[in-house]
């Protein structure tokens, strides 16, 4: 098999050189460097490399302008890097919904001498942008769509007891996922009757910024965990990063809360744990469970659990995941009780917990 091509892009000749370093020493990538966002299109116009990863800040373009025009004239899997701030956290986000596969944080800013941290990382994402399926861009569309939502009137917000046909919906997704929440949630109405609670493999710098562009998008209300919260119908709840986030029960109802990051899970948030959290405290035939794009198998198996126990289970169907890794790990192990594109979950979903 030939080496997958990869253009790097960043203006810094030391990252250039480092990250050039780290994927040449996994052994499978022939690797070639551009200094900005012109440089790249300018070799974009000689060559197709598999996989491009993008610098955000960088003179004469800049990292959003160049994928822009990446996604436009050479349609290519993108894997951002940047550095841990809370604009370029935003400006990431921004870039998964123009496109972009997948991100990389640079651990120690624009030029992080410690950037072997996540060289781990860098090399799967990578990998996985190589084999990920290229989706449209939808975040505009999205945010038209919860315009239009919004004119509903949202029903006061009740603590969640044991009422109701659903108690929870569970949401787990990783590669591809952050553009996928905003298109899912732009669709469920601001009468939407159970509280979604999400597990989104993402660093903690950047959940904040996604839990506020998804508010934006969206009818329901949109949070990020970062303190115990009682779980209320008509509002979503993204677990923190670097994080797990579990289900847990009080005298008056389901509560949801951030937890340290257990280490017999490789992903965090780490969906199993979410999963067997909720089954824990909620009846499983209560709860409906949702696996969207990702790699590995975070979340196969407890909800497959759940489609056992007799709750209900959708999986992201091939054809419109980035990466039907999670997905289809679920779906191999017959715990899927239905499979569906991207586009009809939300249907399913409102129709399931009417």
């Amino acid at each position: 098999m030939p080496p997958t091509s990869v253009l790097v892009v960043d203006d810094s000749a030391l990252m250039r050189r480092a990250l050039k370093g780290i994927l040449v020493e996994a052994g499978d990538f022939e690797v070639h460097t551009a200094r900005n966002g012109v440089d790249a299109l300018e070799q974009l116009g000689r060559m197709r490399p598999d996989v491009i990863t993008l610098d955000i800040n960088m003179p004469e373009m800049d990292g959003l302008t160049c994928l822009a025009k990446i996604m436009e004239e050479h349609p290519t899997p993108v894997v951002m890097v940047s550095s841990l701030t809370d604009h370029n956290a935003l400006v990431t986000l921004e870039a998964l919904e123009l496109g972009a596969v997948d991100y990389v944080p640079k651990p120690g800013g624009t030029v992080s001498l410690n950037i072997d941290e996540v060289a781990e990382d860098l090399v799967a994402k990578v990998r996985g942008a190589a084999a990920a399926r290229l989706k449209r861009a939808g975040g505009l569309t999205a945010r038209i769509r919860a315009q239009s939502r919004r004119a509903a009137t949202t029903p006061p917000a009740r603590d969640i007891g044991a009422v109701g046909a659903v108690d929870l919906v569970l949401v787990g997704s990783s590669t591809g996922g952050p553009a996928l929440l905003s298109d899912l949630f732009s669709r469920l109405p601001a009468t939407f009757g159970a509280p979604v609670v999400v597990a989104q493999h993402i660093p903690a710098s950047f959940t904040a910024a996604l839990a506020r562009r998804l508010n934006e998008c969206c009818a329901l209300r949109v949070h990020e965990v970062d303190r115990i919260m009682n779980l209320q119908r008509g509002n979503v709840y993204i677990g923190r990063g670097n994080a797990d986030v579990v289900v847990a029960r009080r005298s008056e109802g389901l509560i949801v809360k951030s937890v340290p990051a257990a280490a017999e899970y490789r992903w965090h948030p780490s969906v199993d744990r979410l999963v067997a959290s909720a089954r824990r405290y909620a009846d499983p035939q209560r709860l409906v469970c949702v696996l969207l794009t990702g790699m590995g198998d975070d979340g196969a198996t407890e909800m497959a659990a759940v489609k056992e126990g007799g709750g209900r289970t959708i999986a992201e169907s091939e054809e419109t995941a980035v990466v039907w890794g999670m997905p289809g790990e679920l779906t191999r192990r017959g715990g899927a009780t239905l499979v569906l594109p991207a586009h009809e979950i939300a249907e399913k979903l409102a129709d399931w917990v009417r």
